[in-house]
Protein backbone atom coordinates (compact mmCIF):
# COMPACT_ATOMS: atom_id res chain seq x y z
CA UNK A 1 0.00 0.00 0.00
CA UNK A 2 1.25 3.49 -0.96
CA UNK A 3 2.25 5.88 1.83
CA UNK A 4 -0.26 8.67 2.23
CA UNK A 5 -0.84 11.82 4.21
CA UNK A 6 -4.10 11.81 6.16
CA UNK A 7 -6.09 15.01 6.61
CA UNK A 8 -9.11 14.77 8.87
CA UNK A 9 -11.84 17.39 8.85
CA UNK A 10 -15.56 17.82 9.37
CA UNK A 11 -16.35 16.26 6.02
CA UNK A 12 -18.62 13.28 5.37
CA UNK A 13 -16.77 11.50 2.59
CA UNK A 14 -13.34 10.11 1.80
CA UNK A 15 -11.30 11.67 -0.98
CA UNK A 16 -7.97 10.97 -2.66
CA UNK A 17 -5.67 13.60 -4.13
CA UNK A 18 -2.32 13.40 -5.89
CA UNK A 19 -0.42 16.67 -5.45
CA UNK A 20 1.95 18.29 -7.95
CA UNK A 21 4.88 17.15 -5.83
CA UNK A 22 3.60 13.52 -6.04
CA UNK A 23 2.24 13.17 -2.53
CA UNK A 24 -0.87 11.10 -1.87
CA UNK A 25 -3.42 12.95 0.28
CA UNK A 26 -6.40 11.26 1.85
CA UNK A 27 -9.12 13.51 3.21
CA UNK A 28 -11.35 11.80 5.76
CA UNK A 29 -14.10 12.51 8.29
CA UNK A 30 -12.91 13.12 11.86
CA UNK A 31 -14.28 9.91 13.38
CA UNK A 32 -13.72 7.41 10.57
CA UNK A 33 -11.58 4.48 11.69
CA UNK A 34 -8.03 4.05 10.41
CA UNK A 35 -8.97 0.53 9.22
CA UNK A 36 -11.71 1.91 6.93
CA UNK A 37 -9.36 4.56 5.60
CA UNK A 38 -6.68 1.94 4.89
CA UNK A 39 -9.26 -0.26 3.14
CA UNK A 40 -10.35 2.71 1.01
CA UNK A 41 -6.75 3.45 0.00
CA UNK A 42 -6.10 -0.23 -0.77
CA UNK A 43 -9.19 -0.45 -2.96
CA UNK A 44 -7.94 2.55 -4.97
CA UNK A 45 -4.33 1.38 -5.30
CA UNK A 46 -4.50 1.06 -9.10
CA UNK A 47 -5.96 4.57 -9.44
CA UNK A 48 -3.25 5.96 -7.16
CA UNK A 49 -0.45 4.30 -9.15
CA UNK A 50 -1.85 5.50 -12.49
CA UNK A 51 -2.21 9.09 -11.32
CA UNK A 52 1.14 9.15 -9.53
CA UNK A 53 2.81 8.06 -12.76
CA UNK A 54 0.96 10.73 -14.74
CA UNK A 55 2.01 13.37 -12.23
CA UNK A 56 5.65 12.20 -12.34
CA UNK A 57 5.61 12.45 -16.15
CA UNK A 58 4.16 15.96 -15.97
CA UNK A 59 6.81 16.99 -13.47
CA UNK A 60 9.58 15.54 -15.64
CA UNK A 61 8.37 17.28 -18.80
CA UNK A 62 7.59 20.63 -17.16
CA UNK A 63 9.86 23.48 -18.20
CA UNK A 64 12.23 24.76 -15.53
CA UNK A 65 10.94 27.72 -13.50
CA UNK A 66 11.66 31.13 -14.96
CA UNK A 67 14.09 33.55 -13.34
CA UNK A 68 12.86 36.99 -12.23
CA UNK A 69 14.75 38.48 -15.18
CA UNK A 70 12.92 36.20 -17.64
CA UNK A 71 9.57 37.12 -16.11
CA UNK A 72 10.45 40.83 -16.34
CA UNK A 73 11.31 40.35 -20.02
CA UNK A 74 8.01 38.54 -20.67
CA UNK A 75 6.11 41.35 -18.94
CA UNK A 76 7.91 43.97 -21.04
CA UNK A 77 7.08 42.05 -24.21
CA UNK A 78 3.44 41.76 -23.11
CA UNK A 79 3.28 45.51 -22.42
CA UNK A 80 4.62 46.18 -25.91
CA UNK A 81 2.29 43.77 -27.75
CA UNK A 82 -0.99 43.35 -25.87
CA UNK A 83 -2.21 47.00 -25.69
CA UNK A 84 -1.82 47.28 -29.49
CA UNK A 85 -3.68 44.02 -30.06
CA UNK A 86 -6.43 45.02 -27.63
CA UNK A 87 -6.80 48.41 -29.34
CA UNK A 88 -6.94 46.83 -32.82
CA UNK A 89 -9.55 44.23 -31.88
CA UNK A 90 -11.54 46.67 -29.70
CA UNK A 91 -11.96 48.98 -32.67
CA UNK A 92 -12.85 46.09 -34.99
CA UNK A 93 -15.41 44.75 -32.48
CA UNK A 94 -16.81 48.11 -31.40
CA UNK A 95 -16.10 47.60 -27.69
CA UNK A 96 -14.10 49.61 -25.18
CA UNK A 97 -12.21 48.04 -22.28
CA UNK A 98 -11.85 50.29 -19.24
CA UNK A 99 -8.29 49.19 -18.52
CA UNK A 100 -5.56 46.67 -19.29
CA UNK A 101 -3.25 44.99 -16.81
CA UNK A 102 -0.38 42.51 -17.21
CA UNK A 103 0.10 39.92 -14.44
CA UNK A 104 2.14 36.80 -13.72
CA UNK A 105 -0.93 34.55 -13.40
CA UNK A 106 -0.09 30.94 -14.23
CA UNK A 107 -3.54 29.34 -14.29
CA UNK A 108 -5.30 31.61 -16.78
CA UNK A 109 -4.11 33.66 -19.71
CA UNK A 110 -6.73 36.37 -19.50
CA UNK A 111 -9.79 37.70 -17.73
CA UNK A 112 -12.35 40.47 -18.05
CA UNK A 113 -13.77 42.06 -14.92
CA UNK A 114 -17.40 43.04 -14.44
CA UNK A 115 -16.28 46.62 -15.08
CA UNK A 116 -14.74 45.62 -18.44
CA UNK A 117 -11.12 45.85 -17.35
CA UNK A 118 -8.89 43.31 -19.10
CA UNK A 119 -6.13 41.36 -17.42
CA UNK A 120 -3.56 39.25 -19.29
CA UNK A 121 -0.81 36.94 -18.06
CA UNK A 122 2.70 37.67 -19.29
CA UNK A 123 3.03 33.91 -19.92
CA UNK A 124 0.66 34.37 -22.85
CA UNK A 125 3.75 35.66 -24.69
CA UNK A 126 5.05 32.07 -24.83
CA UNK A 127 2.13 31.16 -27.13
CA UNK A 128 1.88 31.50 -30.91
CA UNK A 129 0.51 34.75 -32.39
CA UNK A 130 -2.83 33.11 -33.34
CA UNK A 131 -3.37 31.97 -29.75
CA UNK A 132 -2.57 35.44 -28.38
CA UNK A 133 -5.19 36.95 -30.70
CA UNK A 134 -7.69 34.33 -29.51
CA UNK A 135 -7.21 35.26 -25.85
CA UNK A 136 -7.49 39.00 -26.60
CA UNK A 137 -10.66 38.56 -28.66
CA UNK A 138 -12.09 36.11 -26.10
CA UNK A 139 -11.71 38.67 -23.30
CA UNK A 140 -13.08 41.48 -25.45
CA UNK A 141 -16.15 39.33 -26.21
CA UNK A 142 -16.80 39.30 -22.45
CA UNK A 143 -17.46 43.03 -22.60
CA UNK A 144 -20.65 42.19 -24.54
CA UNK A 145 -21.35 38.71 -23.13
CA UNK A 146 -20.30 38.12 -19.52
CA UNK A 147 -20.68 34.32 -19.66
CA UNK A 148 -19.69 31.42 -21.90
CA UNK A 149 -23.16 30.81 -23.33
CA UNK A 150 -24.12 30.20 -26.96
CA UNK A 151 -24.27 33.95 -27.72
CA UNK A 152 -20.72 34.36 -26.42
CA UNK A 153 -19.37 31.64 -28.72
CA UNK A 154 -21.40 32.98 -31.67
CA UNK A 155 -19.77 36.38 -31.08
CA UNK A 156 -16.31 34.82 -30.78
CA UNK A 157 -16.87 32.83 -33.97
CA UNK A 158 -17.99 35.99 -35.77
CA UNK A 159 -14.51 37.50 -35.28
CA UNK A 160 -12.42 34.31 -35.22
CA UNK A 161 -14.15 31.55 -37.22
CA UNK A 162 -11.17 29.26 -36.52
CA UNK A 163 -11.20 29.82 -32.74
CA UNK A 164 -11.43 26.07 -32.02
CA UNK A 165 -8.17 25.40 -33.87
CA UNK A 166 -6.52 28.39 -32.20
CA UNK A 167 -7.61 27.11 -28.79
CA UNK A 168 -5.58 23.93 -29.37
CA UNK A 169 -2.45 26.11 -29.62
CA UNK A 170 -2.87 27.21 -25.99
CA UNK A 171 -2.32 23.70 -24.60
Amino acid sequence: MENFELIRSRRRTLALEITKDCRVLVRAPLRLSKAKIDAFVSSHEAWIQTHLEQQRQRAASAPPPLTPEEITALKARARAILPEKAAYWSQKMGVRPTGLKITTARKRYGSCSGKNSLCFSCFLMNCPEEAIDLVVVHELCHIREKNHGPRFYALLEQYLPDYKERKKLLK
